[in-house]
């Protein structure tokens, strides 16, 4: 393909590092600059949760490239530079450093945490876990025998959970539903998650709010209560939002030259029939090969489903599909959460939702089976 007006992407995350890789790769020869407000390269965030808060790998190995990468393949990645404001009209982006004009452009600001005030004014060290820094000290302060109180039971504050009882913290778990991961997995089997952590010693204070008096006793918070898509730049230019950027199926926004991926996304989804905003490592990726597609000419609607995977103590999961607001009938499932281990979300007679726990073997089969009529109990 030859060469091309400037493609501009906003975000120094997956899902922008895969969409300059990917316009490369289709043979994109144009000017590509990637803002990125964070000083470092641009990294995977799902490491940050699971393999470094655990010490198996150092935070290098979160890295996308290294340096060598991104000059051989001509792509300017710009560090530490925010983009301050975009002008829709003039096709260009005003940036701490100056302004940049583009042909396309990309959008990938990705999410933040949600901040709990009663934390933040508890007077003890919180930890939330978004980059590079904070998973590094957050691994410095889970030690033996440290108290460690989470807010929320969801992914992020399992894995913390499971990576604190590794190195021998005591860890209690503040969830306000009845069970942790309650509203992903539903009571059937959320219960087993919830046994899982109780097993390896993880006190679960659940269907309760916490409280400052909850906190008292611990050397340090982690809050892992969600979070919310970095929208405000978009939102100023003029785009439309709601609960992200909305983006067709082919992942643009309401202005043509602009493309929304990952976090922020909003996707009017071709297989489930309605928007959906996906905050995980598989959506970052595929949708950042989607943008580059749409802007080489070659796009075609993004129609993978949803995926998710977590890695606690010794179970490791990955969950296809999504339930969506219309829940589900029943779950089904085969095998005992202690070993191999699969769920079927099933509505109106069609699996929804599908996951396997420590079963390697069945994840085609159960990615394949959403959509699909349930197998055979």
């Amino acid at each position: 393909m030859s060469a091309g007006g400037p493609v501009v992407i906003v975000g120094g995350g997956l899902a922008g590092a895969t969409a300059a890789e990917s316009l490369r790769e289709r043979g994109f020869e144009g000017e590509i600059v990637v803002f990125g407000a964070e000083s470092h390269l641009p990294y995977e965030r799902p490491p940050l949760s699971k393999a470094v808060l655990l010490g198996d790998k150092s935070s290098d190995d979160a890295f996308v490239h290294d340096e060598a990468w991104w000059r051989e393949h001509d792509i300017d990645v710009r560090t530490g530079s925010e983009v301050q404001s975009i002008d829709l009209a003039g096709r260009r982006v005003v940036t701490t450093r100056g302004e940049q004009p583009y042909e396309w452009l990309v959008l990938a600001t990705g999410s933040e945490p949600r901040h709990l005030r009663l934390a933040d004014e508890s007077g003890k060290p919180v930890h939330y876990l978004r980059t590079v820094e904070d998973s590094l000290a957050l691994k410095d302060a889970l030690t033996e025998g440290a108290r460690v109180a989470i807010v929320g039971g969801g992914w992020i504050g399992l894995e913390v959970a499971a990576a604190a009882r590794k190195v021998g913290a005591s860890v209690t778990v503040h969830e306000g539903a009845d069970l942790p991961l309650f509203a992903v997995l539903g009571p059937e089997v959320a219960q087993h998650f919830a046994d899982l952590h109780r097993d390896h010693g993880v006190d679960l204070r659940l269907g309760t709010p916490v409280t400052s008096e909850d906190l008292s006793d611990a050397d340090l918070v982690v809050v892992g209560i969600g979070a919310a898509p970095r929208t405000g730049l978009a939102e100023a230019a003029g785009l439309e939002v709601d609960d992200g950027v909305l983006v067709d199926e082919l992942l643009r926004t309401s202005d043509e030259h602009v493309l929304a991926i990952g976090d922020i996304a909003s996707q009017l989804h071709p297989v489930l029939g309605r928007r959906v905003r996906v905050e995980h490592w598989d959506n970052a990726i595929g949708q950042g090969k989607a943008a580059a597609a749409t802007i080489t000419g070659s796009a075609e609607p993004y129609a993978t489903l949803p995926y998710f995977f977590t890695d606690q103590y010794d179970l490791g999961m990955e969950y296809f599909g999504n339930v969506g607001p219309d829940g589900y009938d029943r779950v089904q499932t085969r095998g005992d959460f202690s070993g191999p281990f699969r769920a079927w979300w099933i509505r109106d007679g069609v699996v929804v939702a599908a996951m396997q726990a420590n079963d390697w073997d069945a994840s085609d089969a159960t990615r394949e089976s959403v959509g699909q009529a349930p197998p055979e109990a």
